[in-house]
């Protein structure tokens, strides 16, 4: 498992050799345009229309991924992210998805740290702002280093988790990201933002 996460962050230059476990094998990096291919026999014998239209009835909670700067950046990285879930609970551990075309990952894969904020009910605008892409996400959005990793917390978000990088597998299109928990916290108030079949929601009475 550490290997794999070593050899996605060294394939795009986010690692440190002193960074690795102590006395872990050196690893050959993988290319990126490698990594980011998917075979022919991945995929899957039905329309992404069809696959987006059926997987929408899933209903998911909205989190807003953050990390802090990176060496010679000038500001934080995030983006909106609805695949996020809970993985294990000794080792506390959580997960992500994120495309492999992502723009922002590569930025958070080189801090090796993110915080997950979980968005409100009322928050819908919030994540609209961290979709766009090449936009400044983070204008005039008001938010306080982690306590752990010195990611952005995002105030008044219900919870928050401050995670460092365990392990990165791929999966199709997408990497699926590993966190193991540093810090956490939840304000224990309000409604989740929803989203279902592309649009916002939230719990009815």
């Amino acid at each position: 498992m550490a290997a794999t996460v070593v050899r996605y962050l060294r394939s795009v230059g986010s690692l440190p050799s002193a960074a690795a476990e102590p006395g872990a094998e050196p690893v050959e990096a993988l290319p990126r345009p490698d990594l980011r291919a998917v075979g022919e026999h991945e995929r899957a014998p039905v329309s992404p229309a069809e696959f987006r239209a059926v997987l929408g009835n899933f209903a998911s909670g909205v989190t807003i991924i953050t990390s802090p700067p990176g060496e010679g950046e000038e500001g934080p990285a995030g983006f909106a992210c609805q695949s996020f879930a809970s993985l294990s609970l000794d080792p506390p551990l959580v997960t992500f998805m994120v495309a492999r075309t992502s723009t922002t990952w590569p930025r958070i894969a080189r801090t090796g740290v993110f915080c997950v904020n979980i968005l409100g009910a009322e928050q819908g605008d919030l994540c609209r702002a961290f979709a766009v892409s090449g936009a400044d996400k983070f204008a005039g959005v008001a938010h306080t280093p982690a306590p752990a990793t010195g990611s952005p917390q995002l105030d008044a978000v219900p919870a928050w988790i401050d995670c460092r990088i365990h392990a990165v597998h791929t999966g199709g299109d997408h990497l699926i990201v590993v966190g193991k928990v540093e810090a956490m916290g939840a304000a224990g108030e309000g409604e989740p933002l929803l989203f279902h079949k592309g649009r916002f929601g939230r719990f009815a009475d």
